[in-house]
């Protein structure tokens, strides 16, 4: 039987999703159910959450800043059996003791409509507005310039970084075709390369055609064609100086992690 997994949060539950999906990933094959409960605020949102979880014990992860809700729940789950963790309790009592102050206990305040909200609403922006080679002329304001063949995920991992507040943007090399000269005038701009191997590469393009119900046999998918395209751009990334990011076996996290690493070396990490 899967494992019941309560996630409950009195915001919007992403800090839960994200330390669930990196601990479970840890466990390959464990099958595990997860009911999440978001935006929980009052005592009869809670009680509705403390009955479903004698109907379904399992475990508990829970963010809830309120007192009153955090005791309910975790009479609740004594009364049960069920073990529950309060997943940021350790962080805010340390930080706690190192700042020499407690914690204000408001709850969803990282997602406040503050400076860095806005910015990432901008960032976002500019990077629909500047995807697969569009607005050239508004280069000049990119953190990050992402360069690559086609299918190599520039567009996901652009998405991604301005969802952490960087305006990126992204070029496609087309075989044949010579690169913007924009490329050359970038003085702010980390340029990055992005690459992937010709085989995965062909498969990713394969399963793209197939979905728009396209020719599957093309010179857009033959492997001696897709490794010039490769080769062809591997050379470029060198003459031109720009580091260089393998996505083969890369999820967009991995690869935006990379370059928001490769920005702090630069000293324009992001806040």
């Amino acid at each position: 039987m899967p494992l019941n997994l309560h996630l409950i949060s009195d915001s919007t539950g992403e800090t839960l999703n994200h330390v669930v999906r990196a601990c479970v990933a840890q466990f390959e094959g464990a099958e595990v159910s997860q009911h999440i409960w978001t935006l929980i605020r009052s005592e009869r949102q809670m009680a509705m959450v403390c009955e479903a979880l004698v109907k379904t014990p399992g475990m508990v992860l829970f963010t809830i800043i309120q007192e009153p809700l955090r005791d309910m729940l975790m009479a609740t789950c004594r009364a049960a059996g069920i073990p529950a963790i309060a997943v940021l309790d350790p962080v805010l009592s340390a930080l706690s003791t190192a700042l020499g102050r407690a914690a204000e206990h408001r709850p969803g305040r990282q997602h406040a409509l503050d400076q860095s909200y806005y910015k990432r609403i901008e960032a976002m922006e500019f990077a629909l507005a500047c995807d697969d080679g569009q607005g050239l002329d508004k280069l000049n304001k990119a953190e990050v310039v992402l360069v690559g063949v086609s299918r190599t995920s520039k567009t996901p991992t652009c998405l991604y970084l301005a969802n952490r507040g960087v305006f990126a943007a992204n070029i496609p090399l087309v075989a044949g075709a010579t690169p913007p000269p924009v490329l050359q005038e970038l003085k702010k701009a980390l340029i990055v390369g992005l690459t992937r191997d010709a085989g995965s590469l062909i498969d990713i393009r394969r399963n793209r055609l197939r979905a728009l119900n396209e020719e599957l046999e093309t010179s857009y998918t033959e492997r001696e064609t897709v490794e010039k395209e490769v080769q062809a751009a591997r050379r470029l990334f060198t003459q031109a100086g720009w580091p260089v990011i393998d996505v083969s076996r890369r999820s967009i996290e991995e690869t935006s992690a990379e370059i928001l690493a490769l920005l702090g070396q630069r000293g324009e990490g992001v806040s």
